[in-house]
């Protein structure tokens, strides 16, 4: 057989597979069942979707309400908070500072941030703006969260800054992914050192007003037009209700930006062509080298032997996560705030977009939604991903009801007994942490009560359990991070300290107890 004809045949088994799996790219209107049904399923109010493909938005749509409050729709104008997609947002940021030659990937962050320590001291000499990005530090997953999480909490980024120092290490450092959130908002802070403006502005000026991001803002009390805008929700008491919204300034490089996916279509599609954008790509936002090193592989990230795109590897690079789909290279994140969760991803050889944007806590619903598109671009049939998140998703809130159930049982028949009298005076005072700060153990109504200084949110009667552990149960019941309190003793029988953990395994990571060490410390308040 001729080169030619070898050649030409192999172009119309090539033309064949495409038609096959052309044929079968979902429509807009599976999609609008596919959401509908999601929104069903997972008890989510509203979802926006996006789909970009060539440059072309196919499909930008709003689906259910902004809140179950006013029953406004959600439309693709509706802004939501991204949350951890404003990662990638401060990854750029610093690449476009260092196009400008005012850094690099490989500068020491103590010669922007000269009060900036880790634990270790040569870890804090060694740390540089790469190792910012790459949750790689050492430190455990999450750590320190609670200064930023929940969101009404009075630290500030200068308090963070300073309290990194207090937060002990759990593997070697550059050897182990565990995702961090606070390194980010170090990371917003050299941007703004380095650019002489706020975080917040650069990201305006320099990102989403070139890219025509004209509806977004940098945080939600920057948005100039707020009237279309999302309420997060969660479920309280097992019905999903609108909860509080989280807001907190330390966090916005590291999950503060509010967009919506009209104008997130314009920054993928800028991603998708390495940092290229406008009318024939005439414009760069940042360059082909910084635009490879965020998408090159920085930090291994451990996969399962088997996944249903055949993932053989993931790692994660500047703000992004890879890993390989299919034979295909993704670029995606997820992120997450109090009642809302969103999911960005990316198949750039395919020049496929997909955003799924919810109102409601369930990452099983945009996991759902983005893997059916994916599934019917990779060619793939027979798999219900609804179904199958769902059926998921209920495993793991049995085993949780299971775990908070045993608890709870055990609780009440503690209190039924005479004998489960506890002397509250040997726990009431004042405790301290060294980065968390104080909270205090007193009496109110008859209750042994739990109250952080420095983050009110986290107040709520502690329940005698076994032993010296008690239960700390939130008042805010949409919090799913009820929390197991163990008291240690000195030697006169009065408690000298507790430390802390969360007991349901669904308890977001950010809810770092784990992380606590407090100690009692004198004050002069009366407990009595």
């Amino acid at each position: 057989m001729s080169q030619f004809r070898r050649r030409l045949i192999s172009f119309a088994f090539l033309m064949l597979g495409c038609i096959a799996v052309n044929a079968q790219i979902i429509t807009p209107a599976r999609i609008d069942s596919l959401v509908e049904r999601t929104l069903k399923t997972f008890d989510v109010p509203g979802i926006a979707v996006a789909v970009v493909k060539d440059n072309q938005i196919i499909l930008a749509k709003g689906y259910g309400v902004r809140s179950l409050n006013t029953k406004q729709k959600v439309d693709e104008n509706t802004l939501f908070g991204i949350a951890s997609n404003s990662k990638a947002f401060t990854a750029a940021a610093l690449g476009i500072l260092i196009d400008e030659k005012k850094l690099t990937w490989e500068d020491k962050v103590i010669d922007y941030i000269p009060e900036f320590r880790l634990y270790n001291p040569y870890v804090t000499e060694e740390f540089t703006i790469r190792d910012l990005l790459t949750h790689r530090s050492g430190l455990g997953l999450g750590a320190g969260d609670l200064m930023i999480f929940p969101g009404k909490n009075n630290f500030t980024t200068k308090d963070i800054i300073h309290n990194l120092r207090y937060l002990k290490p759990v593997s070697g450092f550059r050897t182990k992914y565990d995702y961090d959130n606070l390194l980010y908002i170090v990371a917003g802070e050299v941007v703004a050192r380095v650019s002489g403006m706020s975080w917040e502005k650069f990201i305006e000026t320099r990102i989403m007003l070139p890219l025509g991001m004209t509806r977004s803002a940098a945080s939600y009390s920057r948005l100039k037009d707020s009237s279309n805008v999302i309420d997060p929700h969660a479920p309280v008491n097992g019905k999903v209700q609108v909860i509080g919204r989280d807001l907190n300034a330390s966090l916005n490089a590291a999950g503060g930006i509010y967009s919506n996916i009209t104008d997130m279509s314009k920054w993928i599609m800028m991603q998708m062509n390495n940092g290229k954008y406008g009318d024939g790509l005439d414009k760069v936002l940042f360059s082909s080298d910084v635009h490879r090193a965020m998408w090159a592989p920085q930090t291994i990230i451990q996969v399962g032997d088997s996944t249903t795109y055949h993932t053989h590897f993931a790692a994660y690079g500047l703000g992004w996560s890879l890993s390989d789909v299919m034979g295909y290279k993704q670029v995606s994140h997820t992120g997450g705030l109090a009642g809302i969760v969103t999911q960005v991803t990316l198949i750039p050889e395919l020049k496929l977009g997909i955003l799924v944007f919810t109102n409601q806590q369930s990452g099983a619903a945009f996991s759902a939604i983005t893997n059916t598109i994916k599934d019917s671009y990779f060619g793939m049939k027979g798999i219900d991903r609804v179904r199958q998140y769902a059926e998921g998703s209920a495993k793991g809130v049995e085993k949780a009801s299971k775990i908070t159930g045993d608890i709870w049982k055990t609780i009440a028949e503690q209190q039924k007994s005479a004998t489960a009298k506890i002397n509250d005076s040997l726990f009431m005072g004042t405790y301290a942490d060294k980065w968390f700060g104080d909270v205090t153990i007193s009496v109110k109504n008859g209750k042994l009560w739990f109250d952080s200084k420095r983050s009110p949110t986290l107040t709520g009667e502690l329940l005698a359990y076994k032993g010296n552990t008690f239960i700390v149960k939130w008042n805010d019941r949409s919090m799913d991070a009820d929390a197991y309190v163990l008291f240690n003793f000195d030697n006169s029988g009065k408690a000298a300290g507790m430390k802390m953990n969360a007991i349901s395994p669904l308890t977001d990571f950010s809810f770092d107890f784990q992380d606590l060490d407090f100690k009692r410390a004198e004050s002069k308040e009366n407990f009595k």
